[in-house]
């Protein structure tokens, strides 16, 4: 029978997402492919140090059980293969235990989330992001400047998510952006048990929900591990504009564990409490904000990532 990864949380990520290869990838962006190459085979036994997402990948994989694998990690990247053998290397060494890969010397690896199936898309090239957007899958733009994950939660996996334009569509934004806030309360008010359509992280949502509930996660159903999931919306919505937020999730039948609405306050001190393995945020004032605290990622989608000529005004309290 042909291996499968249905039924898995399918995660793709770069290598410079998974590891820390900012030197290397200095000298890869000079345009001397040959000299990266020898870079990367001159320390190939020498174990790159964990990037922004590694604690995320781990602890993601600790769902996985001899019985039942529930997430499968594949990298994908622009790398040479003699860079990905270092990659593959250093996930060995730093405890993590990777099967498959994709990688693409140099050529755009994004069309390869349709044969993974992926729900999640993570790397630290814009562009590849972009595409893996119009494509339909959730993804963004890892800061690699990113504070590292908090240790605080060894055996649960924390993840925070903006809302509009995130977990939800820009609708919202897009009538503040033309009407002001005055307008986007009563839009919100009166649209308050209508659910707002979905945006790009939906589907890793729904994917993660199912994680969440696959064994309950005490070991109690024989094969479940001993790891946890804990999500959380982080948003500058406040009332009455909470409401319609909730409603969608409830619509969708998705819970999350926390909700913060925030009324436009700073984010980075919520999430550093909250200790997530990794933020994603559409605002890139905001992603920047919040890496000073944790991993974070951009997902450059919505009306707040259009070009200038199209996107007017101010930011509205709805991230």
């Amino acid at each position: 029978m042909p291996a499968s990864l249905q039924d898995q949380l399918v995660v793709a990520i770069s290598s410079r997402a998974l590891f820390d290869f900012e030197e290397e990838n200095h000298l890869f962006e000079t345009g001397d492919a040959a000299a990266y190459m020898r870079l990367q085979l001159d320390r190939l036994d020498a174990p790159a140090r964990p990037g922004v997402a590694f604690a995320l990948v781990k602890k993601l994989l600790a769902f996985n059980t001899p019985e039942r694998k529930r997430v499968e990690v594949v990298m994908l990247s622009r790398n040479d293969p003699v860079s990905g053998m270092r990659a593959f290397r250093s996930a060995a060494a730093n405890g993590v235990a990777l099967e498959r890969g994709v990688f693409t010397q140099g050529r755009a690896p994004f069309g390869y989330l349709r044969p993974l199936g992926a729900h999640l898309f993570l790397s630290a090239n814009e562009a590849d992001v972009k595409q893996a957007l119009a494509l339909g899958f959730p993804a963004a733009r890892v800061l690699t400047e990113s504070a590292p994950a908090s240790e605080a939660h060894p055996d649960e996996v924390r993840i925070a998510f903006d809302g509009d334009a995130v977990l939800f569509s820009d609708e919202a934004e897009r009538i503040y952006q033309s009407g002001g806030i005055a307008a986007f309360h009563t839009h919100e008010r009166e649209k308050a048990r209508q659910p707002l359509p979905p945006g790009p992280f939906k589907p890793l949502l729904d994917a993660l929900n199912r994680l969440q509930n696959a064994g309950g996660g005490d070991g109690s159903d024989g094969g479940a591990p001993k790891m946890r999931l804990r999500t959380a919306l982080v948003t500058a919505r406040s009332a009455p504009a909470h409401e319609r937020a909730i409603q969608t999730l409830m619509a969708w039948r998705i819970a999350v564990d926390e909700a913060m609405f925030l009324g436009g306050l700073p984010k980075g001190g919520f999430l550093r409490e909250f200790a997530p393995d990794f933020f994603f945020d559409d605002q890139t004032g905001h992603t920047e904000h919040a890496a000073r605290h944790v991993p974070a990622g951009h997902v450059a989608a919505g009306v707040a990532n259009e070009p200038p000529a199209r996107s007017q005004g101010a930011k509205p309290p709805t991230a």
